[in-house]
């Protein structure tokens, strides 16, 4: 049971951390503290309910529904875009706000968290197709649960140490002008994140419309009215 833990534990590191939308909302959240043990607990529980629903599963919903992942995707590009926009043009005194301005974005901040883990195609991928496909090779569900609790918990203390590690340097980043200048890059990394996550939608409505082309390609071909008339009459 623990080899099955730590499979899970591995397969999560080296899908996770890689830079994605997600993180970056993490390690911001740290740097403002604004909630980051919050955010790292609902980005946590958003990872261990797909893992969960994986590993149960065992098959990708994604694959047998993929007008869902592209209409989730399209969502996400979206999202990410105004998100990042929204970030790059900040002015330096949002960064200034006072402690009862912050406490008010604590539902916020949490939905936020939802946000960024719900609309990524790429962590239901990984959830469903990645790591519940490599489950289901183990046939007992106890151990493709182990698998699954190995992966989730991984989330927990990449997201914890994220937010962390961030908020340590906080004393180091109290200029505005500086903090505007992170503020920047981070619209930048999403709007970059955005235009990736478009080009994967575009190849996934590809991708459909040649499996529907190869399909109806094997199907046999109609005869024209003329041929059904022929082929009746001799």
């Amino acid at each position: 049971m623990e080899r099955l833990f730590f499979e899970g534990f591995l397969l999560q590191a080296s899908l996770i951390l890689a830079l994605g939308a997600q993180n970056v909302f993490v390690l911001e959240s740290g740097l403002k503290r604004q909630y980051p043990l919050v955010v790292s607990l609902v980005c946590f529980l958003s990872d261990f309910a797909l893992i969960t629903l994986g590993v149960i599963g065992s098959a990708s919903v994604l694959t047998a529904y993929p007008e869902a992942r592209i209409f989730i995707g399209i969502i996400g590009v979206l999202f990410l875009f105004s998100y990042g926009w929204g970030k790059i043009f900040t002015k330096s005194e949002k960064f200034q706000e006072s402690e009862s301005t912050l406490k008010m974005t604590l539902k916020r901040s949490i939905l936020l968290a939802l946000t960024f883990s719900v609309l990524n195609p790429h962590a239901y991928l990984d959830a469903f197709v990645l790591i519940g496909g490599y489950s289901a090779k183990y046939e007992l569900l106890s151990d493709r649960l182990a698998v699954g609790v190995g992966a989730a918990a991984f989330s927990g203390v990449w997201f914890v140490i994220l937010s962390s590690t961030s908020s340590l340097l906080k004393p180091h980043l109290s200029n505005p002008f500086l903090m505007r200048k992170i503020m920047s890059a981070s619209g930048i990394i999403l709007i970059l994140l955005s235009g990736k996550l478009g080009m994967d939608v575009i190849s996934w409505m590809i991708q459909d419309l040649t499996w529907e082309g190869n399909a109806l390609s094997s199907m046999p071909y109609p005869m024209a009215p003329g041929d059904l008339f022929t082929s009746i009459l001799f």
